[in-house]
């Protein structure tokens, strides 16, 4: 089964929420009906200031009301992941996989140690040292510290091993944008970035094709 890449540069969050769903409801469709399943997709994009808290998330974890976002450019959504709050916005790379996890003889649980396997490799790549942290999901520095930090978060949906949503990857993003959340419902946990950690902006489509290639490599993709 072919895999392919696409890029939708900055996508507001609910055009590319719905165009997701459009793929992941037809794969869904086609599983159904055993048809033809045609090609896994890999989306990747940047949103617009939003926070997004999924299915399973307290609501109480959004520090600011709907008119104090109008103020800082920004949106709330509840969405349909499992996960808790967190924010996307310019400078953060957001990945999207709407993968059959069947062709790859995965479970969700193998699926998001791959996801958090391929964004350690790209951040080894900037020689950053990251790890996951027990109990959750996402990409940590030190992690089992005093300091621990999350410089990638993931939530997914699955339905008959369709995949969708994914990972949001913190490249250039502006990190006050957390402060007004408990990033993934933490209250004694930061964020953190590849420009805070390196100390300089990063080139994002030097990271898009160093991601593109561990996906590549971890999930032996065909593209």
């Amino acid at each position: 089964m072919k895999t392919i890449f696409t890029d939708w540069g900055l996508t507001p969050y609910r055009d590319a929420w719905q165009k997701q769903q459009d793929y992941f409801y037809a794969q869904v469709h086609r599983k159904q009906q055993k048809l033809n399943m045609g090609e896994n997709v890999i989306i990747f994009c940047e949103h617009p200031h939003v926070y997004t808290l999924g299915h399973s998330g307290n609501e109480e974890n959004m520090l600011m009301y709907p008119d104090q976002l109008e103020k800082i450019h920004a949106e709330f959504v509840r969405i349909d992941r499992g996960g808790d709050i967190t924010y996307h916005g310019p400078g953060q790379l957001v990945c999207y996989p709407i993968l059959d996890l069947e062709s790859f003889n995965l479970s969700i649980r193998n699926y998001i140690n791959k996801l958090e396997e391929i964004v350690i490799n790209v951040c080894n790549f900037y020689k950053i040292k990251t790890t996951r942290l027990e109990g959750c999901t996402g990409v940590w520095i030190d992690a089992k510290g005093t300091k621990a930090r999350k410089i990638c978060a993931i939530g997914v949906r699955s339905s008959r091993y369709i995949t969708m949503h994914g990972l949001a990857f913190n490249i250039n993003t502006d990190l006050n944008y957390f402060s007004f959340i408990n990033p993934c419902g933490f209250v004694d946990k930061g964020v953190t970035s590849l420009q805070k950690e390196l100390g300089q902006k990063v080139s994002m489509s030097e990271v898009k094709k160093i991601m593109r290639q561990e996906f590549i490599k971890v999930f032996e993709l065909d593209v």
